[in-house]
């Protein structure tokens, strides 16, 4: 997927979130004892809604048929649900009691909204939850929500710098800049030595996070419930941004499809440097300017000092659907998808990032993608684990590009950002400063 992020949902569903309850809790299924003690006994069919994309499906099918081979007494059914249709369609299901899935791969957006409505079944003390301190911590933290794990991280993927090496030679440039300034001075050496711009930026929030992040700022502190998006740090970060564009050596924000606009540059040799995630990859190597490959650099994102750079994390888990009747099914589904085999498998087969320590293989790091990404990960974080997380974009999104098309000052914009959450969609919250 393009982002870390579900636009599907609706504006206001945050604010709802919170008084609402699950209705159609079901049975409670196995305790999953059974699971763990006797796995060999274990009956029943598990009902997996897969949202995915078409061309990864046989991947998975291979391995439900290999976990059908280790576990003859269970059955799966796959069920392909569109990605953009599945957060709404799980939610109406699981309110009615009625055709909720067993099992759902959970964009780690919709997390925390379907745990905050009691839709998700905790998996602490579960087989589902096997060696947990495997996991990565980033993407581990997007399965939990108030204390409890409600998900098992099954992919990852987080942002980085993307950089085009032979216009990095011409420039005379050795290696990718660390920090803010010196990708600003980079991105000015290449549009002075070579013509080509140095950069171009998605005008889509999610996209300003690296620069939030590099600053030390954040979108909200959820523990004291403040909104911290206008913060000094993240305006400071945003004035980064901006800087970018008001000094010439990025290309103009599109007002529409800003990511492709900015990916399209890219692959075509216009734009020297972007911040984009592993997903782009494959796009760009279909491109003129890397038809070589080996001429994709990558690297962790800058930040405001050298290794102070930090990006979001994006992703999905697999989550256990509460009023299940065929919990410890699941839970070994679960378990077996999840593994370190099983995600090394998904890696190599389908490009995907792992969630696990032990799934970066010999053979996995053979890539160079995935070695680049996993680097990059050690730099990543969550984003506020709160129901809804992905409203929040809609407004940030238009803030975001008014102050990169000099509508409005990065304060004005970050300010205006603060109170539109605040009067829309955390009216619980306090802003920074306030």
């Amino acid at each position: 997927m393009r982002r870390g992020i579900s636009v599907a949902a609706t504006v206001g569903a945050l604010a709802l979130a919170a008084t609402a309850c699950g209705g159609g809790s079901g049975s409670d299924g196995g305790d999953g004892s059974r699971a763990a003690k006797d796995p060999g006994s274990v009956t029943g069919t598990v009902t997996w809604w897969d949202t995915s994309n078409e061309a990864e499906g046989p991947a998975y099918k291979k391995l439900i048929q290999d976990f059908q081979a280790q576990y003859p007494k269970i059955k799966v059914e796959h069920v392909p649900v569109s990605f953009d249709a599945a957060e709404q369609k799980f939610k109406t299901a699981a309110q009615s009691g009625k055709g909720a899935p067993d099992v759902l791969r959970t964009d780690v957006g919709w997390t925390a909204g379907f745990a905050n409505l009691h839709y998700l079944q905790p998996l602490d003390g579960t087989v589902a939850l096997d060696n947990a301190g495997d996991f990565l911590d980033g993407p581990m933290a997007t399965a939990k929500y108030k204390g409890q794990t409600v998900g098992v991280p099954q992919v990852t993927d987080t942002l980085a710098l993307l950089y085009n090496k032979e216009l990095f030679e011409r420039a005379g440039i050795a290696k990718p800049p660390t920090t803010w300034a010196e990708f600003t001075e980079t991105a000015k050496t290449i549009k002075e030595r070579t013509g080509v711009a140095g950069t171009q930026l998605n005008p889509e929030g999610y996209f300003s996070l690296p620069f939030l992040y590099g600053e030390g700022g954040d979108m909200l502190d959820v523990d004291n419930k403040k909104i911290t998006v206008n913060s000094p740090q993240a305006v400071k970060g945003i004035e980064t941004a901006l800087e970018l564009v008001n000094s010439g050596v990025s290309l103009k924000p599109a007002t529409t499809d800003g990511y492709t606009t900015m990916q399209t540059a890219f692959k075509d040799g216009k734009v020297a440097m972007v911040i984009n995630g592993p997903w782009s990859t494959a796009d760009d190597f279909s491109g003129a300017a890397f038809k070589d490959k080996a001429n994709l650099g990558i690297a962790p994102v800058p930040g405001a000092a050298a290794g102070k750079g930090a990006a979001p994390i994006g992703g999905h888990n697999y989550t256990v659907y509460r009023g299940s009747k065929n919990k410890d099914a699941a839970y070994l589904f679960v378990k077996f998808m999840t593994s370190a085999k099983s995600q090394e498998y998904t890696a190599t087969e389908l490009g995907t990032l792992p969630t696990r320590k032990s799934a970066y293989t010999e053979k996995v790091l053979a890539d160079p993608v995935k070695k680049a990404f996993q680097e990059a990960l050690n730099s990543s974080r969550a984003r506020p684990m709160i129901p809804g997380v992905g409203d929040l974009f809609v407004s940030f999104d238009q803030h975001y590009v008014k102050v990169l098309r000099g509508q409005l000052s990065p304060k004005e914009g970050m300010d205006a950002l603060a109170q539109d959450w605040r009067s829309k969609l955390l009216k619980d919250y306090r802003i920074d400063g306030s």
